[in-house]
């Protein structure tokens, strides 16, 4: 974790018991739990509005759209040059 070794923990939690004292560090690290879920919840949030940004993409629909028309306009062609064919 960070390339910090066991016994630089020790040390840094016995520094903090120094400073605050016993009684405080609890309210600590519930402040600490609380911050860095808050913390995981915003980048959440973000990735998945990311994942819909990326979903949602406009070129697809109107690919779409065109299709259609095309195909409309070939089953118009179609239509007219068989009912050409019969006729002549």
């Amino acid at each position: 974790m960070l390339f910090i070794s066991g016994a630089e923990i020790v040390f840094i939690f016995f520094i903090v018991l120094l400073i605050f004292g016993a009684d405080k560090i609890p309210s600590i690290a519930k402040g600490l739990a609380k911050g860095i879920t808050q913390v995981k919840q915003a980048t959440n949030e973000i990735k998945s509005e990311i994942q819909k940004s990326a979903d949602i993409d406009p070129t697809k629909e109107i690919g779409a759209d065109i299709k259609k028309e095309i195909d409309q306009v070939k089953e118009g062609f179609d239509q007219l040059t068989n009912s050409v064919k019969r006729k002549g």
